[in-house]
């Protein structure tokens, strides 16, 4: 790997904003690495990308968030690939249609969208000091209604989009607390808009909608402010911000709680089986 060449991490990179941001930072030359839980989609993302590239070979990493020990896994290949990652890009996850739990017990919309991917930012830690975490939210968080002490949700009927929010909240407060505990790492996180992608495709009504509405943006419209977070220099952006269209927005108050994001780091490391920092 040469010593000037960027190493980009690209979770949900087998289609939508992932393979869209992937394909485009491969043809700026980066060394791209794709994660995403279904080979044969991985494979198929893999041939577009590669396609792309002006640089180095893109590479392929299987890994479901929904199952904590394929989450060590995956960050025990990437360790062994790479010395160093400048970008960890965590863009997987989806709205669930109805509660289920995953196999490491707990609601699965949290688990894809939040505790998965904090697992992985932990275990790589050491890996992406120096470079950049970009986190992808939502302006769905505003319907969160997000416990730290209850990451189940038991203690409310399951909605769909407030799972989901509640998980977007959590992605937020985590990009804006790792800021604070991680000196050597800028960690953003931002809202892509409403996009025509594979989410939601659980859902026949979700589904429906993603696939007709004409307002919705295209993949790689949702991307551009996940490159824009990844090029910018670092003093242009606010560590710990959250952003849209290239700009930096207030997210709602329930999302800006620096008390609510550090017990929500504390119960989510205690929940993935990580010491905190």
């Amino acid at each position: 790997m040469a010593e000037d060449e960027r190493v980009v991490v690209v979770t949900g990179a087998s289609s939508g904003i992932g393979l869209a941001a992937a394909t485009e930072f491969a043809r700026r030359g980066d060394r791209v690495a794709l994660v995403g839980r279904d080979q044969g989609r991985l494979d198929a993302a893999l041939a577009t990308v590669r396609r792309a590239a002006s640089g180095p070979d893109p590479a392929v990493f299987r890994g479901d968030f929904a199952v904590f020990d394929e989450v060590r896994s995956l960050a025990d290949a990437l360790r062994a690939a790479y010395p160093r990652i400048d970008v960890l890009a965590n863009n997987a996850g989806g709205l669930v249609s109805r509660r289920s739990s995953t196999v490491d017990g707990y609601e699965s919309t949290i688990q894809t969208n939040h505790l998965g991917p904090f697992l992985l930012s932990h275990l790589l830690r050491d890996r992406i000091a120096g470079g950049r975490m970009v986190v992808t939210a939502s302006g769905a968080h505003q319907a969160g209604r997000l416990d730290a002490a209850d990451l189940n949700a038991e203690g409310q009927r399951y909605l769909p989009f407030r799972a989901y929010g509640s998980a977007k909240q959590a992605n937020i407060l985590f990009a804006a607390e790792a800021a604070r505990r991680w000196a050597d790492v800028l960690s953003v996180s931002y809202h892509p808009g409403t996009v025509r992608t594979r989410f939601g495709n659980d859902s026949a009504v979700v589904g429906w909608y993603i696939r007709v509405a004409p307002w919705l943006r295209s993949a790689a419209k949702g991307a551009e402010t996940l490159l824009w977070l990844a090029d910018v220099p670092a003093g242009e952006l606010v560590d710990g911000g959250y952003y849209m269209d290239r700009r930096l927005r207030q997210p709602a108050r329930h999302a800006a709680d620096p008390d609510l994001a550090a017990r929500l780091w504390e119960a989510s490391a205690k929940a993935v089986g990580v010491t905190t920092s």
